[in-house]
């Protein structure tokens, strides 16, 4: 087998080079940006409910809901917090979509996390944010569907939904537990 290297004209040192391409004769592929340490979209200390069943859409969302000690549902109002921190890359108001009053923070190398339903927005487009900041309220806003309040969530990589880690903890599709924040503990 012969190799033909063209580093010079490529201005690519020869070894690097050689390593790329013997990688490729072996079916190695190029490293993954590393996913950020994604916490809960809540203040430290919370435990929300998440739930991505099997059908929703998008695939890999999960829908979060906070109970009081009673059971009883009390999300609304609840603040939102930024999971890693970013830049805001959308904060809208869709009434195409379904997800209503919306966020989008961009977090490096091809991710983002989406934020919907919400009832308030406490960002903008292009601001900066740490992880733990407060960026909006959980509701129920969509200009489609008659939702009860939750916030709709979404890890993003290179422009696809993927199946979220947060906290260390993968969610696979078709799971409903409860998890407790450690977002700014």
């Amino acid at each position: 087998m012969s190799l033909t290297f063209t580093a010079a004209r490529m201005r690519v040192p020869a070894m690097l080079t050689v390593a790329v391409v013997a990688g490729a004769m072996l079916g190695v592929q190029p490293a993954q940006a590393a996913r950020p340490g994604f916490r809960m979209p809540f203040l430290c200390g919370q435990t929300w409910q998440g739930n991505n069943w099997n059908g929703h859409s998008p695939a890999h969302a999960i829908d979060w809901n906070h109970y009081d000690a009673n059971g009883s549902p009390d999300d609304l109002n609840r603040r939102t917090v930024a999971s890693a921190a970013g830049t805001v890359l959308e904060s809208y108001y869709s009434t195409t979509s379904g997800y209503g009053n919306t966020i989008v923070i961009g977090h490096g190398d091809g991710w983002r996390t989406r934020y919907a339903h919400l009832k308030s927005r406490a960002v903008a487009t292009g601001d900066t944010v740490k992880r733990g900041d407060v960026i909006g309220r959980v509701g129920a806003t969509s200009a489609k569907y008659d939702l009860s309040p939750h916030l709709h969530y979404e890890q993003i990589h290179n422009g696809s939904v993927v199946v979220a880690v947060v906290q260390g903890v993968t969610w696979s599709d078709g799971l409903k537990r409860n998890q407790k924040s450690t977002n700014g503990c």
